[in-house]
């Protein structure tokens, strides 16, 4: 990804922009499937099918398509497809982060893609974050608009991703291994993590894992947060930047989360160290009391805003790696000394914005929202915490 992409009013700075960058582009999934298929003691089999669900499943699914080049079918369920698809592949979008009547159309389709395989045949599931809600199959009584109502109270109320998808697995019978059961193929699933901890019944609401299945099934991580944030710290020093990754599993209450790591913000800078690039990961959660726009990673943001108002030379920058920061253009925001400041001018407070859950149109005036485009991959959220 061109490091242009991340600049903003308040990152003007190019060396912040490669080190973005050098983050996103490590887990290309593409790229991690690939290494992953070039080094694997693959079964024997008569045919391969491949079958891609996820924000980043587009990218996984072609190479796996360019190491096995005889395969027989793909099918790509996806948020953002593209504009033409590949021979002998079929691509369809769902709805994200809520289900829609395409995600059904979708988990039929998946259905009847794998239950069609036979013993011989190996079926190579490219999985991502996502796809909980891009492919649903709701189970007897339950309807789409229950799955919709009971996942928009869980994200209204701060729950975690384990337990919305928890809650996935009991209404949706291709949740929780349940594609797998559905096929009487050897599978290997290859997953781009976005879950902190790597769960792997908690990635996409475990479509591919169910113990019982033994042998038949391979699950395997190709990529996660952790890639992406030493990528990330390797740029830093090659930036001239003493760099620390401080944690990567951040699940607390988004405004409690982006105040501390302000205040960590600004306790390094007070201690004269510089220039430095703190590095954190994760998933915060949100508990929605207001009407405005906005994601976690720009509330996170915002969080921030107060507490580092008046203090020279550092960045807070918060970053969703697929591009997508909740339902906006936006992947992210950045937070510099002069932010307050300059909100201050436009008569825009930041703690009224939080409390209305309006980042997007705190950060859009200011032209420091990141707007990136859709990045073709999806691990956890990333946070860079700098001083000059």
């Amino acid at each position: 990804m061109d490091a242009g992409r991340f600049r903003t009013h308040s990152l003007r700075d190019a060396s912040i922009a490669r080190i973005l960058a050098a983050g996103i582009n490590a887990v290309e999934p593409g790229k991690l499937v690939l290494d992953y298929l070039q080094k694997a003691d693959l079964p024997k089999c008569r045919r391969v099918f491949l079958l891609g669900i996820g924000k980043a499943s587009v990218a996984m699914t072609q190479a796996s398509a360019e190491f096995f080049s005889d395969f027989s079918k793909a099918l790509i369920i996806t948020k953002h497809a593209p504009s033409q698809a590949r021979q002998r592949m079929t691509v369809l979008e769902g709805g994200h982060p809520l289900p829609d009547k395409r995600s059904i159309a979708a988990g039929q389709s998946s259905v009847d893609f794998v239950s069609n395989l036979e013993e011989n045949d190996l079926l190579v599931c490219l999985i991502s974050g996502g796809g909980s809600a891009l492919v649903t199959a709701p189970n007897a009584g339950i309807t789409l608009e229950d799955i919709q109502a009971q996942t928009t109270k869980l994200l209204a109320n701060g729950s975690t991703i384990q337990q919305i998808n928890a809650l996935r697995q009991k209404m949706d019978h291709i949740k929780g291994g349940g594609l797998v059961r559905a096929t009487k193929a050897k599978v290997i699933s290859l997953i781009l993590s976005d879950v902190i901890g790597n769960s792997l019944e908690t990635i996409a609401s475990g479509l591919t894992v169910d113990p019982a299945l033994g042998q038949r099934v391979q699950n395997v991580i190709v990529g996660d947060i952790r890639v992406a944030a030493q990528a990330a710290q390797r740029q830093a020093a090659v930036e001239g930047f003493a760099s620390e990754i401080l944690g990567l599993q951040i699940q607390s209450e988004v405004r409690e989360a982006g105040s501390r790591l302000a205040k960590r913000l600004k306790k390094e800078r007070q201690n004269g160290k510089s220039p430095f690039c703190l590095i954190a990961g994760g998933e915060t959660t949100v508990t929605v009391k207001g009407n405005g726009t906005g994601g976690r990673n720009q509330e996170l943001a915002l969080a921030a805003v107060d507490e580092l108002g008046g203090i020279e030379d550092i960045l807070f920058v918060s970053l969703a790696t697929d591009g997508d920061d909740g339902p906006t253009d936006a992947a992210g925001a950045v937070v510099n000394g002069e932010t307050r400041r300059r909100a201050q001018k436009l008569g825009m407070s930041a703690s009224d914005y939080l409390a209305r859950n309006d980042a997007y149109n705190f950060f859009d005036p200011l032209s420091d929202l990141i707007q990136c485009g859709y990045t073709g991959t999806n691990v956890n959220d990333l946070i860079f915490l700098i001083g000059f």
